[in-house]
Formats: C-alpha cells, sequence, structure tokens
C-alpha cells in the first residue's frame, strides 16, 4: 500500500471504532465502561462542538470543587468527579492538564481505597489513555499492564473493564509499531467478547475489526482480508448495510483487497 492509503486505511479504522463505540454504548444497560477510558468520554475522542467541550469542562470544574468543599477532596464521590474533568480536559485537548490530573487523582485513589479496589484499576487505565492521547504509547504500556493484571485478579479474565484494558493494551502496541505483539490480545478479546456479548454485540464487532486491522499492520493480507469480510457480514447482519460502521469496514476491507 501507499504511504497515503496507509493513512486513509488508519484514519478510516478510528472512524470505525468511533462509530462502533458509540453502537456499544446505546446498548449498554449497566453503564459499565464501553469506551476507552473508564471516565464519560474515549481516548479516541469525537467531533464535537467546541463550545460543548467548553461547557463540559467547567461543569466538572464546578462540580469538583463543590464535592471539596461538601465532601472533602478525598471523598469517592470527590475522586469519581475529578475523574470525569480529566475525562473532559482530555476531550477537550487539554492533555497536559488531562494526565496532571490523572496522575493527582490515581495517586489518592490509591491511597483511600486501596491498590486493588476496581476505581484504582480504572484510575491506572485513564492515566494511561492520557498518556497515550498526548503521544506517549510507549509510556502508556506498562502502565495498561498493571491495570489489566489487577482488574483480571479482582474482576475476573472475562468483566467487560478487563476486556476493554486489554483492548487498549493492544491497540498501544499497534501505535508503538509492533502490531505482532496486539494480534494475540485482539484474539482472546475477540473469543472472550463472543462468548460474554454475543458475535452481534458492537464491541465483538469492533475486536473483530481491531484484529483485522492489526493483521494489516502485520503485513498478513490474506487474514485481514478474511476478518474484514467476516465483521461485514456480521456489520451487515446485526447493524443493517446503512450503518456507518458496515460502511467503515466495506471500505477497509476494498483497502486490504486492493493492497
Amino acid at each position: 500500500m501507499t504511504g497515503e492509503s496507509c493513512a486513509g486505511c488508519a484514519g478510516t479504522m478510528r472512524a470505525l471504532r468511533r462509530q462502533l463505540q458509540r453502537a456499544a454504548e446505546d446498548r449498554s444497560m449497566a453503564g459499565i465502561g464501553l469506551s476507552r477510558t473508564d471516565g464519560a468520554w474515549s481516548a479516541d475522542g469525537s467531533p464535537e462542538d467546541g463550545d460543548e467541550l467548553t461547557d463540559r469542562v467547567a461543569f466538572f470544574e464546578q462540580q469538583v470543587a463543590e464535592r471539596e468543599r461538601v465532601l472533602g477532596p478525598e471523598h469517592p464521590d470527590t475522586l469519581s468527579s475529578r475523574n470525569n474533568l480529566g475525562g473532559a480536559f482530555q476531550q477537550a485537548g487539554l492533555l497536559d492538564r488531562a494526565v496532571s490530573l490523572f496522575e493527582r487523582n490515581l495517586s489518592d485513589t490509591e491511597r483511600v481505597l486501596g491498590p486493588d479496589h476496581p476505581d484504582t484499576h480504572a484510575g491506572h487505565n485513564n492515566l494511561a489513555g492520557a498518556y497515550e492521547a498526548a503521544g506517549d504509547p510507549a509510556r502508556a504500556i506498562p502502565i495498561y499492564i498493571h491495570a489489566l493484571a489487577g482488574r483480571q485478579r479482582v474482576l475476573g479474565p472475562e468483566d467487560l473493564r478487563t476486556l476493554l484494558c486489554r483492548d487498549n493494551l493492544a491497540r498501544a502496541h499497534e501505535l508503538t509499531g509492533d502490531p505482532a505483539r496486539a494480534v494475540p490480545l485482539h484474539e482472546r478479546t475477540l473469543a472472550d467478547r463472543e462468548r460474554v456479548l454475543g458475535p452481534g454485540h458492537p464491541d465483538t464487532l469492533l475486536s473483530l475489526s481491531n484484529l483485522a486491522y492489526a493483521h494489516h499492520r502485520s503485513q498478513n493480507r490474506e487474514r485481514s482480508a478474511e476478518l474484514f469480510a467476516r465483521a461485514l457480514t456480521a456489520g451487515e447482519r446485526h447493524l443493517g448495510p446503512e450503518h456507518p460502521a458496515t460502511r467503515h469496514v466495506q471500505e477497509l476491507l476494498s483497502h486490504v483487497r486492493g493492497g
């Protein structure tokens, strides 16, 4: 593939991930973190109005200040609000502020709730996501590994938050130019999501597409095309042929087949 077509393929993959994330959030009944971060928004981001993002930051800044005043700076509800503020900073592109806040919040959460509390694991995942968004996926990888080990131990290997963290780790490996390390992580996450969520869930379709893309990045074009074709069939069946995610998969399949 030419550099231009590879860049186009990467952009289409980012758009596919956003569409499938939205579809997963629409189906979520429990509110469990189905986005790349455990806050309210994904590390990949999605196009939103700048005024809306500014308003969101202002809302959570006010909420944090109010909870610190009423509940204290280390109350779990205060820590939760601060986590949401970090997510708002990240979505608004204020990455230095996001990283700083997530670092502080993780330290406080670990001290108040303990190293094996689910909120502490979420703090590690979110800090890693902020480093990744700031262009330092290599720094994110060991933090994702730490969060994944904790979630597997405390929540179990098939908890949705564990699967999310493994998915994040795999994509961080891709961003450091090591898609071969991402492939087995995506394979395991796909198998687990098929078993836990079913073959038609958007998160399962996401794992299938992630695996196809990792094979593409690893120059395994035949396997990549096979998996994207499977994802296209699943998208048409479960989301519909006109769904944006289905159209993105079709475009990716054409990229891979076209060489």
